[in-house]
């Protein structure tokens, strides 16, 4: 696929992906959507393990067309010493650096923090694991699903009768991803207004920017997300449980099912949407009852106003339920499965699909990039490309002619 130029806000912006999986390449793809150049280092042979994970096409994994757009695929032996030097160069020329190998990984390559500050003051380096660089636990491994049971996510997810659930996607590494990317960015400003990218040299008249680390752990990540978890355990004792579909300690909102056999969610949880929503159901009673004025008297009484929300669903069926409580300006919603998102107007009003085609000419659907930008918009400029597509132009960009370069591919270096 032919490579467009960026114009994205991060243009100019140099990033090295060291790592692999979910949360580090997920971290620098949204980056890449919106200009940055990103080069990945991935292993060469296997490449990065997501390119052969859930559902394939070609034998490459139809998510990777995703998690890796944008991005220049360079194939290393990262435990040979050549290998080493040219990600130390590329790192010392890199904006950021973004890794969520265990913690010492990077050090045991002469590419750990302390080394690249030490000749780039200017570095900044995205860090992202299980448990973060400190502590007694830093040294485990750890992935998202052990974050999330961690952070306390686990914790409350499912119902109370039964063992935790998870969420069916890998939340706890896009969660610590987005905490990733937040964190570069804050980074990056740091570094600009203290002096800028470094030019290789410092002098009284040029100094470079201060760089920093960014140190994200997934738990942390997970349990930044909590909410009031915390106070209500400290000054009040209270553990946070599972409740289902619903909203602890704020009602109503919830999960019901209509008399069609569907799910819909309705939050009627803010004071004068209650009384809206009670309205629409036919329960005037409760609509004027004056301890149901306010969230702190319904809680107490959350069965009975389910129980009367469940009791109307069972009559209606989930067009219609919709249509009357939209009309009735009650927040209401039936749960998408990707069939209804790739059908439904918001979605396409929104233009939340991208239509774009593999090497071999087969269409390929993706989501569209997020957030939405006025004036400088995130793009895919490139699907998820082929392992090591990049080699000769990185190289080349490093000095190195097509001689050395078919070296290092007969040494096993790349």
């Amino acid at each position: 696929m032919k490579h467009q130029t960026s114009t994205g806000p991060l243009s100019g912006i140099k990033v090295l992906e060291l790592g692999t999986l979910i949360a580090g390449p997920f971290c620098s793809r949204m980056l890449a959507e919106f200009g940055a150049e990103v080069i990945k280092i991935e292993a060469p042979e296997t490449g990065d393990p997501l390119r052969q994970w859930r559902v394939l096409k070609d034998g490459t994994s139809l998510w990777w067309s995703v998690q890796a757009r944008n991005k220049k695929s360079l194939t290393l032996n990262m435990k040979n010493p050549r290998a080493q030097e040219i990600a130390l160069r590329l790192a010392l020329e890199a904006d950021i650096i973004i890794e969520n190998y265990r913690p010492g990984v990077l050090e045991k390559w002469n590419l750990g923090y302390a080394d690249l500050k030490q000749r780039n003051p200017a570095t900044i380096m995205v860090r992202l694991s299980g448990y973060g660089q400190t502590g007694p636990l830093r040294d485990l491994p750890g992935f998202g699903a052990i974050g999330e049971s961690m952070g306390g996510i686990r914790h409350v997810s499912g119902y109370p009768d039964r063992p935790p659930v998870r969420i069916g996607i890998s939340i706890g590494d896009s969660i610590a991803a987005l905490h990733g990317v937040i964190g570069a960015m804050l980074a990056l400003r740091h570094r600009d207004v203290t002096g800028g990218r470094w030019n290789g040299k410092e002098s009284e008249h040029c100094k470079a920017g201060q760089g920093q680390m960014v140190d994200v752990a997934l738990y942390e990540s997970v349990f930044n997300l909590m909410e009031s978890l915390v106070p209500e355990y400290a000054q009040a004792g209270v553990v946070r449980e599972r409740t289902g579909g619903a909203l602890p300690g704020i009602v109503p909102s919830n999960t019901y099912t209509t008399g069609d056999g569907k799910n819909i969610v309705i939050a009627g949880n803010g004071d004068a949407i209650f009384k809206r929503l009670m309205i629409a159901i036919g329960r005037q009673d409760m609509a004027d009852d004056p301890q149901l004025a306010r969230n702190d008297g319904r809680v107490p009484r959350t069965a009975d106003i389910d129980q009367a929300i469940q009791a109307w669903c069972d009559t209606q069926t989930i067009d219609t339920a919709m249509a009357l409580l939209q009309a009735a300006d009650v927040p209401v919603g039936k749960i998408y499965s990707v069939r209804d998102m790739m059908s439904d107007p918001q979605f396409l009003a929104r233009n939340m699909f991208e239509q774009h085609a593999f090497a071999d000419g087969a269409p390929l659907t993706l989501p569209a990039v997020t957030p939405k930008l006025s004036e400088t918009p995130g793009v895919t400029r490139w699907i998820g490309p082929a392992l090591g597509e990049h080699n000769a132009e990185i190289l080349r960009s490093l000095g190195y002619d097509d001689a050395q370069i078919a070296q290092l591919k007969q040494d096993r270096v790349i």
